[in-house]
């Protein structure tokens, strides 16, 4: 009887092993059938928010476009730089353009998204009219939720990968797995970098500012004046070289028109 006992003992232990032996093999070879069941699965990441019952937090971005003149660009240009400093924004562009009858200062200033509007009233404070303001809003929600999900996806499948190369037994399945998270990796990575990029741009608002100042005591401005003083001097010259022309006519009018009022006054 206790020869039977360990007859079974052994006989369940050969059987444990063999299991064990192809149950490895078998979960080694689904790596691959496991990208195509992990790339299936990015739309649940986004409807967590619908399964949770919360509120989906939209992710807008917002960019501006503001034109207008100005009396005194230096001063302007100390407004603008008290709103970055008070607002925490930052100057990503600044150039100067000098046009002979016009100075331009065009801006190019990243505004966290909550401060714009306060930003913009502190900026246009005493400015009359504008001469063009275009604000516009894109909501990138769709995109950025797509993005969280095929990146939460790369991650799992990564995680899998990871425990898969941990039981490999040969050189080449250790090779072919490294190969399959090198190209997952460059694809993380990939996606975290698009998901920091719409992230600063959902955060700051870009805007573009661009003021001027007129100036009448420009150098185009004096040479316009000069041309036309000249252009005016040859137009009266013009004008004394037709009446020599035309003198006898003139002389003709005046003396009849002499003579009407001879005898206009006569008659009377």
């Amino acid at each position: 009887m206790r020869y039977l006992h360990l007859h079974a003992i052994f006989i369940f232990s050969f059987i444990y092993n063999l299991l064990g032996c192809s149950g490895s093999e078998s979960q080694f070879d689904a790596t691959e059938a496991a990208p195509v069941a992990m790339e299936e699965s990015y739309e649940p990441a986004a409807t967590d928010a619908e399964a949770d019952g919360t509120d989906l937090e939209r992710k807008l971005v917002k960019e501006g476009n503001i034109t207008f003149e100005t009396n005194d660009m230096q001063q302007r240009r100390e407004i603008v730089a008290a709103a970055v400093s008070k607002y925490k924004a930052y100057v990503a562009s600044d150039q100067t353009y000098n046009g002979g009858t016009r100075i331009t200062n065009n801006m190019q200033i990243r505004i966290p998204a909550e401060n714009f509007d306060a930003f913009l009233a502190d900026v246009l404070q005493g400015v009359g009219n504008l001469d063009s303001k275009d604000i516009q809003v894109t909501d990138v929600t769709e995109n950025y939720l797509d993005v969280a999900a095929r990146l939460k996806t790369k991650k799992e499948l990564e995680s899998r990968y990871l425990e898969l190369l941990k039981k490999a037994n040969s050189v080449s399945d250790m090779l072919e797995i490294e190969r399959q998270i090198g190209e997952l990796r460059a694809d993380i990575e990939s996606y975290e970098g698009r998901l920091k990029y719409l992230d600063n741009r959902v955060s700051y608002t870009t805007l573009h500012l661009s003021f001027y100042k007129i100036m009448p005591n420009s150098p185009a401005f004096v040479q316009k004046f000069k041309r036309g003083f000249v252009n005016g001097w040859n137009n009266l010259i013009w004008f004394f070289i037709l009446l020599a022309n035309i003198w006898p006519f003139l002389l003709f009018i005046l003396a009849l028109f002499g003579f009407l009022v001879y005898r206009n006054r006569k008659n009377s």
